[in-house]
């Protein structure tokens, strides 16, 4: 499944996509999205920064950052709470009214029931627990998806049928999920797909991280995913030609899978080495 929701990552950073995934998710009618894609927040270098897998804004300047989690972590509720409130520091200027703060949603995609209630939504906005008629009307929402939930009648179906694409391995997910949505998302994959090395290398991710999962190593999982995500790169920009070595020694050097994830979404969109090279400095 790993290598899908990496695909997903990369595939939400493109409008109509990320249109999509929103309106399946919350359920509302959007009419357009622009994406921030490469959004890292940090106010003082003593305070903990993020960065942002995809930041977007819609019509009505509404926020949404989405997440993808293929391990559970500890405190995700916290760190929910930590991303909604740096998205918020940049939303509203000095000598605004806090009426004019936008509305916010964090989505985290997971690959596990983050709460084991079998849900493969859970939805989380601010309650009073003396009385369910005072509302506090804070503009903000909180949603996990869980690719593993049970309660398939209490969802819409075309939500389930995207939920089920993402959980599949690389192999299942070529099926026919009967969604207009989910055909648009695996027409993105096979053209990103676009040469027999590049779905090898992803396949080969995949199995290695089943491996590591399988002994239960935490660090083993992040040598793993960060050997393979730089493999991945090289093998984009080969296509350009013979990488020089003093690249290669950079990427190799490099210990912030973030940063790489981030450079092969660059590699995707130059048009040669040179381009790619100086978007990077």
């Amino acid at each position: 499944m790993f290598a899908i929701l990496y695909f997903i990552e990369f595939l939400c950073k493109v409008e109509e996509n990320c249109k999509g995934f929103l309106e399946r998710v919350l359920p509302i009618k959007i009419n357009y999205v622009e994406i921030n894609t490469e959004k890292n927040i940090v106010y003082h270098p003593e305070y903990k920064g993020v960065r942002l897998d995809v930041y977007a804004k819609d019509e009505n300047n509404t926020r949404y950052n989405i997440e993808m989690q293929v391990l559970k972590q500890p405190a995700l509720g916290r760190r929910s709470r930590y991303y909604q409130s740096q998205m918020d520091m940049e939303l509203l200027a000095k000598g605004c009214e806090y009426e004019e703060l936008p509305d916010s949603y964090v989505i985290f995609l997971c690959d596990f029931d983050p709460f084991g209630e079998r849900k493969y939504r859970y939805t989380f906005r601010t309650i009073c627990e003396e009385t369910e008629k005072a509302s506090l009307k804070d503009g903000r929402c909180i949603v996990f998806l869980n690719t593993c939930g049970k309660n398939e009648e209490n969802i819409p179906q075309e939500l389930l049928s995207f939920l089920k694409f993402v959980h599949a391995d690389l192999k299942e997910s070529q099926k026919d999920f009967q969604d207009d949505y989910v055909r648009q998302v695996q027409k993105s994959v096979t053209d990103i797909k676009a040469s027999r090395e590049m779905e090898e290398r992803f396949m080969l991710l995949e199995e290695l991280l089943k491996d590591e999962h399988r002994q239960g190593v935490q660090e083993g999982i992040q040598k793993g995913e960060l050997k393979a995500t730089r493999e991945i790169l090289e093998m984009t920009l080969e296509r350009f030609g013979q990488l020089p070595k003093s690249f290669l020694t950079t990427l190799y050097e490099q210990q912030d899978i973030e940063l790489i994830r981030n450079w092969i979404q660059t590699a995707l969109t130059v048009k040669s080495l040179d381009e790619f090279i100086s978007n990077i400095h």
